[in-house]
């Protein structure tokens, strides 16, 4: 209760300032994700001149919405809309990712594995590409298998990588080229029988759909 009376008291506040500006609408969840996948959410708040900081604010830090506190934590660690504050926003980005939101997860495994905001740490790196493609996060599926190429992680994962892979259906054809490739690199380190039980699954499946 306190939480929803300090977000509507905040919004109150605002209500002034906003009415000299064109009223710009908070975006909705999928809207937002969308904006986060495309990594169009940053010059969103900039092509909105930056009139829903406090609601974002509101929805990240008081209501704790995965999605926003994400959104929060980039406009932090990249400075847009307000004072940059590397630290705060690697702290969001993790607690939007302790939520299971995959994007987050993605994101935070792929600054692992390039060292942005941190020191490489392939180990955390393949940790949390390893959760995002659990549920279901295609280019985390795709980075997740090109760590194991490079050496990172354990055999025993390999399978599921490429059970990942080969049951996806793919809906850009580019997506589905680069899966071919990597599959094809990753079938040499599997134990053939592994992969002809998996292949006959996909069969199996594709019988009696």
């Amino acid at each position: 209760m306190r939480r929803l009376l300090l977000l509507l008291t905040t919004l109150m506040l605002m209500a002034p300032a906003r009415a000299e500006l064109q009223a710009v609408e908070l975006y909705s969840q999928d809207a937002l994700l969308q904006m986060l996948r495309a990594n169009t959410h940053l010059m969103q708040m900039r092509r909105d001149e930056c009139q829903l900081v406090e609601d974002v604010r509101a929805h990240a830090k008081v209501l704790k919405e995965p999605a926003y506190q994400m959104l929060w934590a980039d406009m932090l660690m990249y400075g847009v809309c307000i004072d940059k504050d590397v630290r705060e926003g690697f702290y969001y980005l993790e607690t939007a990712s302790e939520s299971g939101l995959p994007d987050a997860l993605e994101q935070l495994a792929r600054y692992y594995r390039i060292g942005k905001f941190t020191l490489v740490n392939n180990e955390l790196a393949v940790h949390y590409y390893k959760l995002a493609s659990e549920q279901g996060h295609l280019r985390a599926r795709f980075d997740l298998v090109r760590m194991y190429l490079r050496g990172h992680g354990a055999p025993r994962d390999y399978p599921q990588a490429y059970r990942w892979l080969f049951e996806e259906v793919y809906r850009r054809e580019e997506d589905q080229q680069l899966a071919a490739t990597l599959l094809a690199q990753l079938e040499p380190l599997i134990p053939p029988r592994e992969v002809a039980a998996i292949r006959a699954d996909q069969k199996f499946q594709d019988k009696y759909r």
